[in-house]
């Protein structure tokens, strides 16, 4: 693992200015915004663009200096800071750390499922699981940490970022726990919601067995101190953890899951009714989000059909508001109980240009109807952005001039 000098000198650049922003009194600003925001003070509503695929017409080959392997990869990730908040200028903190996560492998549910890409992030796969005779191979996966790989890393980012950031290590090891995606990958999309109706007790089987398998996982994890606090990173479907409502009170020097934000999705189970998602799919859920302290739910699946479901999740904060849901019942449901994390539609990000009045008038009326909510407004989900990065630029000041309006009229409203 080696970092020539002229590498280095590009990630310093790099880093030296994302310390500079980082000391900023704005940054520590959004901090206590996101703060109040996810502890349920009245905030104006928060804005937050993570373009995810259109990064790539964003930040484009070409403009990378370094030419080594790993220093590209961390070029790319400190450019992506500096564009959010020199061009981007969302509510998006820049932190002054540099984070390393744990080198490390992990294998399947013990049978293996072959996946063909396309382009863009799609993909077709051949289901794993095609008799009772497969479900026996079906184990909790097994995953090992190269610790030398992973404090080689670590000393080499010290070497080059040490006076200008705190590298940290960081344990992110899942993004959803909800389970659903490996049951469709094991069994099919299709014959998932067959087995509902032909099968219930395979679903119920291979349900148990992956729940089994996650909260084994957890268990390892918070046993060998190998999870980190989740209160300044990126948590759920979109936004950040950031809360006075986590503290490490537990003071063993482990971070366990009760201090943690949790997160479930089913977006793979948006054709099943609710009363088969409450059957299936939640109890299992409800399992594991039982052990965190908060809890995130929901990503592109419109909630408003199983709200009644996903309510009784304990500490259930941050819902995930998608393109497909009613805003109108949605906005009754959450109130101000509840971060109400609205999720505009990408589409509207994915042409050469983006019409700006209709994005406006679409976000004010949005607005209108969540009046009183807690409200984020998460631009995600890009596949493209039309290969014209100003059109994030331009959605973002739209979203941040609306916001400000809504907290603007707050203003007046309680003077």
């Amino acid at each position: 693992m080696f970092i020539d000098e002229r590498d280095r000198g590009v990630l310093r650049r790099l880093a030296e200015k994302i310390a500079f922003y980082a000391d900023r009194p704005e940054e520590r600003e959004k901090r206590e915004l996101w703060r109040k925001h996810n502890d349920l003070e009245p905030t104006r509503p928060i804005v937050f663009c993570d373009p995810e695929n259109g990064w790539n017409e964003i930040i484009t080959e070409d403009q990378l200096l370094c030419r080594g392997t790993l220093a590209r990869r961390w070029e790319i990730v400190m450019r992506k800071e500096i564009f959010w908040v020199e061009q981007m200028k969302d509510d998006k903190v820049i932190e002054p750390y540099f984070d390393i996560g744990y080198t490390h492998t992990e294998d399947d549910w013990g049978v293996h499922i072959e996946q063909l890409e396309g382009k863009g992030g799609s993909y077709v796969w051949d289901a794993a699981l095609k008799d009772d005779k497969d479900l026996e191979r079906l184990h909790a996966p097994v995953f090992e940490i190269d610790f030398e790989t992973t404090n080689r890393t670590i000393e080499v980012a010290e070497n080059i970022f040490g006076d200008l950031l705190t590298v940290r290590l960081v344990g992110i090891w899942w993004w959803s726990l909800g389970m659903t995606l490996d049951l469709a990958l094991l069994r099919g999309l299709e014959q998932m919601m067959y087995d509902m109706m032909e099968r219930p007790e395979l679903v119920h089987r291979i349900m148990g067995i992956l729940r089994d398998g996650y909260m084994k996982k957890l268990d390892y994890l918070e046993e060998n101190g190998l999870l980190s606090s989740n209160t300044d990173q990126y948590v759920g479907s979109g936004g950040f953890g950031y809360t006075n409502q986590l503290p490490n009170e537990k003071g063993t020097g482990k971070i366990i899951t009760e201090e943690m934000w949790g997160f479930c999705e089913s977006q793979e189970t948006v054709g099943v009714s609710p009363d088969m998602f409450a059957e299936f799919i939640f109890p299992y859920q409800l399992s594991l989000l039982q052990r965190f302290g908060l809890n995130c739910y929901g990503c592109c699946e419109p909630l408003d059909s199983r709200w009644h479901v996903i309510k009784k999740i304990p500490n259930l904060r941050r819902v995930s508001v998608s393109p497909w849901a009613d805003l109108g019942k949605m906005a009754d449901y959450l109130e101000d109980k509840y971060v109400f994390s609205m999720k505009p539609p990408p589409s509207d990000l994915a042409r050469s240009a983006i019409d700006e009045a209709a994005i406006r008038k679409k976000l004010r009326k949005a607005l209108e109807i969540t009046s009183g909510c807690r409200v984020e407004i998460i631009m995600k989900d890009n596949h493209t952005i039309g290969n014209n990065p100003e059109n994030v630029i331009r959605w973002t000041k739209i979203a941040r001039e609306e916001a400000e309006r809504v907290g603007d009229d707050t203003k007046r409203a309680s003077t």
